[in-house]
């Protein structure tokens, strides 16, 4: 039975993953900060060398732009070396390392969705710090697969939880119509990276759903498929938050071109993940 280490096990991708696997056929390994610290070389390795897991699903990061804007030694000792110790143990054990990006890695001027191929130019201390951590795992082993995603939610925190946790706190929600991304699922997520755990596919993949759309659109969306349209009035407005990327929106290029099955449109994802849970906890 392959043994599968997944590290930041409480958020939305660790947690859809342990939805999603099968404990029939995986044996998982799920810790979260409290049960092991990646910021500590010494206790990865040691949690490595006991468990000599096969595959090691790094979802364990530092996510707060605006924190990390404040706090560049903490944002670059999670994102960065975190991914740095994980690396050197894999590498002990021969473990393959599948480790989670973002889209924060690109800021240019662009209306064009960035591909695999394109160079990076992150302009935030988040974003700096993933790509840190995406070159240590290049620099340091052979068998890893980088996946980068964006505006991903799920059981938990994020933007579709704030939405609709202002139905009934607000009349009107202002939203930026002038940021663009992906909107992904961690459930269409984490079918994906499931795919990598039986491959032999290596290198670096972008994963979102099909489609962009800006943040008002989204929440325009979130509320329509969770029937709340006529509860709360989502306003446009320009942003002029300089901590994130206006345009970010990522081509699966790779999965193209591997022959690899997509994630579904973001709005039939969306959908099907207010269907299920009604987007609460």
């Amino acid at each position: 039975m392959k043994k599968i280490w997944i590290t930041g096990a409480e958020g939305h991708i660790g947690s859809a993953l342990i939805d999603l696997l099968d404990c029939m056929e995986y044996h998982i390994l799920a810790t979260d900060i409290n049960e092991v610290d990646i910021t500590d070389l010494e206790e990865v390795q040691q949690y490595m060398r006991v468990n000599r897991p096969d595959v090691v699903i790094n979802c364990a990061s530092l996510t707060d732009v605006e924190y990390c804007a404040t706090h560049r030694d903490e944002a670059y000792k999670v994102n960065a070396i975190g991914v740095r110790n994980i690396a050197l143990a894999a590498n002990e054990v021969r473990a393959k390392v599948i480790q989670m990006s973002t889209d924060d890695v690109f800021d240019l001027e662009s209306d064009v969705p960035y591909n695999e191929f394109d160079a990076t130019h992150p302009k935030t201390i988040y974003g700096k710090s993933k790509e840190a951590g995406e070159k240590f795992l290049t620099q340091l082993l052979n068998r890893f697969v980088i996946i980068r995603s964006s505006w991903i939610y799920g059981i938990g925190r994020d933007f579709v939880d704030d939405v609709l946790g202002n139905v009934g706190k607000l009349d009107v929600m202002k939203v930026p119509n002038n940021r663009y991304a992906v909107p992904t699922s961690a459930k269409e997520l984490a079918k994906v990276i499931a795919y990598f755990i039986d491959n032999d596919a290596f290198g670096l993949y972008h994963v979102v759903c099909q489609g962009s759309c800006s943040r008002y659109e989204f929440a325009k969306a979130i509320l329509e498929y969770a029937g709340k349209a006529g509860q709360m009035e989502i306003h446009p407005i320009l942003s002029k938050d300089d901590l994130r990327p206006a345009y970010s929106v990522l081509d699966n290029m790779m999965m193209r071109l591997t022959g690899m099955e997509e994630p579904k449109e973001w709005k039939a994802a969306l959908k099907e993940y207010l269907d299920e849970t009604g987007g609460q906890e």
